[in-house]
């Protein structure tokens, strides 16, 4: 065993390493699209059609969608971002209200709450998979607290059927932040069977991509018919009504809405982006296994997400965190030593409460949040996608284990 039985590499393991490496001369992407001649030939048989912007394909991807994951409804748009704001003000959040929902993740839903003057109210997260931790829930809820918004990170779920007791108890929404999950299942069930709503990014990094995109699944048949109202300026005719077989018809608007529908051309991709998923996430599971067996024995200077027996993760992200407590280096130091070996990293997150406008804003202040704050020192993205070849993980994995062990104290 390396290290004289300790399970640690020895600095005979180390020198060994350093003098075997060789740099790679192509940078190495963090992230890239698996996209192949389905979707080609679908954009074009799209582009020929004539119908470029919300049509005919843009609803089969709705009801697949649908069907893949159990939702009542699905309504596509521009973004993820979109599906989060649409799902606020579908539901009647605004003024006021609060929203309970973690600080790491990105900060556009939280942007969005501000547009509406909804209050965000942050909850640390649980150490170990960097989601909203549920038994810290129930004492930030309020008179004013409407909704729960929890982030599925890296794909992981929330705990779910705790927290959906917790908000059918105080009466509460529960809006799924899906971005990382559009795959994810908890106790053998899609993740959105356990939301009223769920939003999905189909963003050019995400599993499924359609390039710029997102989805929204609702379950409730008034608000599904007001969120599809509102996603294109309120019209009570979109164009797909509008230009059909039984010629022109006038439309009104009954709402002012806003313009996040997603193209024809988008869900072109999105269509076989969607059939390809499930062979998507085998590939992304078995990287994630070669990562965790290949870091296993560096628990001293990095720390390891859990997956915990009842989920199916998404294996959307790998991320790693740097325990800075054990190095002679920061999370930064290791992030750009790992990137000058031609690897692309990622940084998710650093927590939204951390930022200069919301701390501004609202007064939020360092050591509020003591987890999400640790992790937002320590959090590394590597790569992890369908399509990275064995032998660039491995190169991968070289990287981070020669930068990590050079700066070991």
């Amino acid at each position: 065993m390396p290290g004289g039985g300790t399970g640690l590499p020895s600095k005979e393991d180390e020198l060994i390493q350093e003098m075997t490496f060789t740099r790679r001369s192509e940078f190495l992407p963090y992230n890239r699209a698996c996209l192949g001649p389905e979707e080609e030939q679908e954009v074009l048989d799209t582009l020929r059609s004539g119908w470029l912007t919300t049509g005919p394909k843009t609803r089969r991807f709705e009801a697949e969608m649908a069907e893949f994951t159990g939702a009542g409804h699905c309504l596509a748009l521009n973004s993820c971002t979109a599906a989060l704001h649409i799902a606020m003000v579908a539901a009647g959040i605004g003024e006021g209200d609060e929203i309970l929902t973690p600080s790491m993740t990105f900060p556009s839903a939280i942007n969005e709450m501000v547009h509406e003057r909804i209050t965000p109210v942050f909850v640390d997260v649980e150490p170990d998979t960097l989601n909203l931790d549920v038994s810290l829930v129930e004492e930030r809820i309020t008179p004013r607290t409407r909704a729960i918004m929890p982030v599925h990170f890296a794909g992981h779920p929330v705990e779910q059927d705790r927290l959906r007791e917790i908000a059918d108890r105080h009466g509460l929404l529960v809006i799924g932040d899906a971005a990382h999950a559009t795959e994810s299942t908890f106790r053998g069930r899609h993740v959105s069977r356990f939301e009223d709503m769920t939003a999905y990014s189909f963003y050019a990094t995400k599993n499924l991509t359609t390039g710029e995109g997102g989805m929204l699944g609702i379950e409730d048949d008034q608000v599904a018919e007001r969120a599809r109202l509102l996603s294109l300026h309120g019209m009570s005719r979109d164009a797909w009504k509008r230009y059909s077989s039984e010629g022109y018809q006038h439309w009104d608007i009954v709402t002012p809405g806003y313009k996040y529908n997603l193209t024809d051309v988008a869900s072109s991709l999105g269509l076989h982006q969607l059939r390809k998923l499930p062979g998507f996430l085998l590939e992304r599971e078995r990287q994630t296994a070669r990562y965790d067996e290949a870091f296993a024995d560096l628990g001293d200077v990095l720390r390891l997400l859990v997956r915990r027996p009842h989920v199916r993760s998404a294996c959307h992200l790998y991320v790693i965190q740097v325990r800075t407590e054990n190095l002679r280096a920061t999370r930064d130091q290791v992030m750009h030593e790992i990137q000058a070996e031609n690897v692309g990293i990622g940084i998710h997150f650093r927590g939204v409460h951390l930022h200069p406008f919301y701390r501004e804003r609202f007064g939020f202040a360092p050591g509020m949040l003591p987890h999400t704050e640790r992790a937002s020192e320590q959090v590394i993205s590597i790569p992890l996608y369908p399509g990275l070849k064995e032998e660039d993980q491995e190169y991968v994995i070289q990287v981070v284990r020669r930068v990590l062990l050079r700066h070991r104290r």
